[in-house]
């Protein structure tokens, strides 16, 4: 059992962790407005899901093992970010091609919420960062003598990543009505994916600058 003192100040801190700008919230921001509020909110629930990856891999030691070996953790963050920088290249050249497809008369097909949605899986689940986050914060509200820490890791994980989800969807929100303001200045729309773009690839090459913990 969860001590109550405890829990409450797992929520508060928890709470607050959610709603501090962080990769995660500048990810989605960006998601959408590249492509609107459903690929935001699609992309939102993709990284609570690859966010869930983490917290039961950490529940069975998976993630401790991953960040005690600085080749295993070299290997995903590289692979995690080449993947944003990926998309980053893709979304600014897609803005472009649509852009002169506008130009043209043709209407581009937009990139779809299911797409955003496996995307945001692999770029949370392909993020070591996040692993090291939960081993170093949830075990702080835990008590080792009371029993097996892994059922209390899932319930504290999951709790972590539904409030952080619900950030990320109000941002994708936020992000879409700035969007909607701009649809009438399709230069403005451009320039928005394009700076999503960029965004994107910053937050790759910011993971694959990423120390390993104690490393």
């Amino acid at each position: 059992m969860l001590d109550p003192s405890q829990f409450a100040l797992f929520l508060a801190a928890a709470f607050l962790l959610a709603v501090t700008p962080g990769p995660g919230i500048f990810y989605v921001a960006a998601r959408t407005l590249a492509g609107g509020r459903a690929e935001g909110v699609a992309s939102s629930v993709g990284t609570g899901l690859g966010g869930m990856v983490h917290v039961l891999a950490g529940s069975l030691g998976v993630s401790a093992i991953l960040l005690a070996s600085a080749e295993l953790f070299a290997a995903l963050k590289l692979a995690g970010a080449a993947y944003l920088v990926w998309i980053g290249l893709r979304t600014i050249r897609a803005a472009r091609r649509d852009a002169s497809a506008r130009l043209a008369g043709i209407a581009a097909p937009p990139v779809g919420a299911r797409r955003a949605f496996r995307e945001g899986v692999l770029v949370e689940a392909l993020n070591p960062k996040t692993a090291a986050f939960f081993l170093a914060f949830i075990p702080q509200f835990i008590d080792p003598g009371a029993g097996s820490v892994a059922a209390p890791f899932v319930l504290l994980g999951s709790i972590s990543v539904a409030l952080n989800t619900l950030a990320d969807i109000a941002v994708a929100f936020a992000a879409g009505r700035i969007r909607a303001g701009a649809a009438a200045r399709p230069a403005m729309i451009r320039r928005l994916r394009e700076a999503s773009g960029a965004a994107m690839m910053a937050l790759g090459i910011g993971l694959a600058l990423a120390k390993r913990p104690g490393g």
